[in-house]
């Protein structure tokens, strides 16, 4: 009771804030950013660099009610092929672009659905990108799985083209939760697919679960994540579900007044902590989980963990390249992204420039504050001699967060650190080094 005492009092339970999956935010981003700036940006990668590449595919068989991300739906294979043949297209522009020698760390295939791709399309995109750079050695290559909608043969082919890691969106395992949240997904299917890829060869599960969601009471969370365990993921996901209507119509058919409280989520997410924490997995961040031999586990350990659009990763790559519709890049003078309309995407690519429709460079302290940023996500404390920029200016920053928390985080000489029992705050301490204005409307609860 006092813990929560002292949350209401610092107004956790209020607040509206981003979750730092960049800096600054996209919401911030502005058409200052277009197709030449692109193209200078991705010319300017060394040679021999070892990036990123995200593939953004937007179309689902059905749209989930509670989803707040860029999809639409489709019941026939011929959007998904004219999407992927622009896509195609743009890998093509990007191979012309980018300098000899640059390789593929990470890739992932995200959406919406990518595994509405038939076994044909996997190849061909497969295909395609492997024209634009070979993988490096240790790569990864994951993928966005929906269990509805994956066969053998799908699976075979991602297998084929290299795939090491599935990520698999479990949500709530609670047939009437799913059935509120637009999203009927049983065990036994979920399970299914997971002994498909495992059976193919590939052994890394990602999983992703929400605490928030109407009618979600402890028994009922304690339920739906005994089960996820049960089928052994390396890493999981713990994500708020993020009621925002405003943004997403479909949201409006979820009842509103079966969301659980503020207070009510904190205990949810609480309930799902302790239940990964005894069964061995290590705490990341401050919504994910894995288990001690995974890579984010490691990079929590070693001070390396990153935060991107995907979350926490141990990405240690400086460029990440975002195709597809909406798709966001990220390179050490700024972001990039696509035009969110899949027909204003398409048209771009057809008149042979980038779909560059919007971003951000970085300029004045912005990378002294991303930097701030992302070491309170990731690692719940910084040290101000780890900061690039005017060490007074980052001082100061450090002592007014200090200040505002009223003694809840600690300052000693250069290192502020946000200890255990206030790491429900991360992300109000994140926006306190935010120097834009943040429109509360835009962004999801604290917690």
């Amino acid at each position: 009771m006092e813990t929560e005492s002292k949350f209401t009092r610092l107004g956790l339970f209020d607040a509206k804030v981003p979750r730092y999956t960049s800096y600054p935010t996209a919401p911030h981003f502005s058409d200052a950013v277009g197709p030449e700036q692109m193209q200078t940006w991705l010319r300017a990668v060394p040679d021999a660099s070892e990036i990123s590449l995200y593939i953004h595919v937007p179309f689902c068989r059905r749209l989930c009610w509670f989803c707040a991300c860029r999809t639409q739906g489709t019941t026939t294979a011929a959007p998904v092929q004219s999407y992927l043949d622009t896509v195609l297209q743009e890998l093509a522009m990007l191979r012309d672009a980018l300098p000899d020698g640059v390789r593929i760390k990470r890739l992932h295939w995200g959406g919406g659905t990518p595994t509405l791709l038939d076994p044909a399309m996997i190849t061909a995109l497969a295909g395609r990108i492997e024209h634009v750079a070979p993988f490096a050695p240790d790569y990864e290559f994951s993928v966005e799985i929906d269990p509805n909608e994956i066969d053998r043969p799908r699976v075979e082919a991602l297998a084929a083209a290299g795939m090491t890691r599935a990520s698999i969106g479990v949500q709530d395992f609670d047939p009437e939760i799913q059935t509120i949240i637009g999203r009927d997904q049983s065990f036994e299917i979920t399970a299914r697919a997971v002994d498909m890829l495992r059976a193919t060869g590939i052994d890394s599960l990602n999983a992703d679960i929400l605490f928030g969601l109407p009618h979600q009471t402890p028994r009922r969370m304690t339920s739906s994540v005994t089960k996820l365990l049960s089928l052994g993921p390396d890493r999981i996901a713990l994500y708020g579900y993020a009621h925002v209507p405003w943004m997403a119509r479909r949201q409006n058919l979820i009842p509103s007044d079966a969301l659980p409280t503020p207070q009510e989520r904190l205990g949810l997410f609480d309930v799902a902590r302790k239940l990964f924490v005894w069964d061995g997995y290590d705490e990341i961040g401050i919504d994910h989980f894995a288990v001690p031999s995974d890579g984010l586990a490691r990079a929590r350990s070693t001070g390396t963990l990153r935060r991107n659009f995907q979350g926490y990763t141990d990405d240690q790559s400086a460029v990440l390249i975002g195709v597809g519709a909406s798709s966001i890049s990220r390179f050490p003078q700024g972001y990039a992204q696509n035009a969110s309309a899949t027909s204003r995407y398409a048209s771009a690519i057809a008149n042979g420039t980038l779909a560059t429709a919007r971003g951000h460079a970085f300029r004045g302290d912005d990378t002294m504050r991303a930097h701030l940023i992302e070491a309170v996500m990731c690692n719940f404390e910084v040290s101000a001699t780890e900061v690039p920029g005017d060490p007074s200016a980052i001082h100061a920053l450090m002592a007014s967060a200090h200040a505002a928390f009223d003694g809840t985080i600690t300052l000693t000489g250069d290192r502020l650190f946000i200890p255990p029992d206030a790491r429900a705050l991360t992300r109000m301490v994140a926006k306190h080094f935010d120097a834009y204005m943040i429109e509360e409307g835009r962004h999801a609860s604290a917690i």
